[in-house]
């Protein structure tokens, strides 16, 4: 998946657990157009990760052993909690 093709890119934000969806279409909505083309790709990558392994990183029950995965998945829960709670 290309990073500038954001159809497909917001179409893999959509994950089958509720809490994954509040926690990555908002960071995705509010966040993603200010990345870096490599911070932009490792999102992508994660975007590839399994449900379970995404629930359980996203709610500090585990983390990714890859550390740029690590790092995007702690990215994206210090901007969702300095954005606060938005409406998806």
């Amino acid at each position: 998946m290309d990073i500038h093709e954001k159809s497909r890119i917001q179409w893999a934000c959509r994950r089958g657990m509720l809490e994954l969806d509040v926690a990555i279409m908002p960071f995705f909505r509010y966040e993603f157009d200010g990345l870096d083309d490599t911070d932009k790709q490792v999102f992508v990558a994660l975007l590839k990760s399994d449900d379970p392994d995404l629930f359980n990183w996203m709610m500090d029950h585990g983390e990714p052993a890859d550390p740029e995965l690590k790092r995007m998945v702690k990215l994206i829960q210090q901007r969702n909690r300095a954005r606060g709670p938005v409406a998806m």
